[in-house]
């Protein structure tokens, strides 16, 4: 797996899935949309971590600046 997720879009990935959470801990999200957000955000964090977004290596995307 080669990154193909740089540190800008890391960031708004890991907020973005904090956000997410707390939406769903503090009860202002519930039902299926609250499965599905969570659901995007578990991939959205794990995708950061390993810096690789399967979606943009179909689409041969890259948010690394390149040098």
């Amino acid at each position: 797996m080669k990154k193909n997720i740089g540190p800008t879009d890391k960031a708004i990935r890991v907020l973005a899935g904090i956000a997410i959470a707390l939406f769903y801990y503090f009860n202002i999200i519930s039902g299926t949309l609250a499965l599905i957000l969570m659901t995007v955000a578990v991939i959205l964090l794990i995708t950061s971590f390993i810096n690789f977004c399967p979606l943009y290596s179909i689409f041969k995307i890259s948010s690394i600046k390149k040098k």
